[in-house]
């Protein structure tokens, strides 16, 4: 699971440093917030994810593990895609997905959290 989740880091890495370096070349930085959910969301949480897997392989054998990064990864598209509609101007499409997508994440983390508590060792 760590793996998976790391892959999915490198990937979302690559999507938002693309972003930055086209707004900056470009001069225009209407994406900023497109920009930063694919690098929070994306590059970040996702390498802090991987990261717990790595510390805690338990976690990663429980099929929460799995629901979390099959949420994430289907939520982090369409959140990503619907705030870039909403910042160009098409927020008639791209609220219900940005909503959408921020929902599918939530449960991500729900899942991440009951397989934290659940499974980890008390101390």
């Amino acid at each position: 699971m760590a793996l998976k989740f790391i892959r999915m880091a490198v990937l979302y890495a690559f999507v938002g440093i693309g972003l930055g370096i086209y707004m900056a070349a470009s001069h225009s930085f209407a994406q900023h917030s497109t920009h930063a959910h694919a690098n929070l969301l994306g590059w970040v949480s996702s390498a802090i994810f991987g990261l717990i897997y790595q510390v805690f392989p338990e976690l990663g054998r429980h099929q929460l593990a799995k629901a979390h990064f099959y949420l994430h990864g289907i939520g982090l598209p369409i959140i990503i895609s619907g705030v870039f509609l909403i910042y160009s101007n098409h927020g008639d499409v791209g609220e219900p997905l940005a909503s959408i997508g921020s929902i599918v994440i939530s449960l991500g983390f729900i899942a991440l959290g009951i397989n934290v508590f659940r499974n980890t060792p008390a101390e």
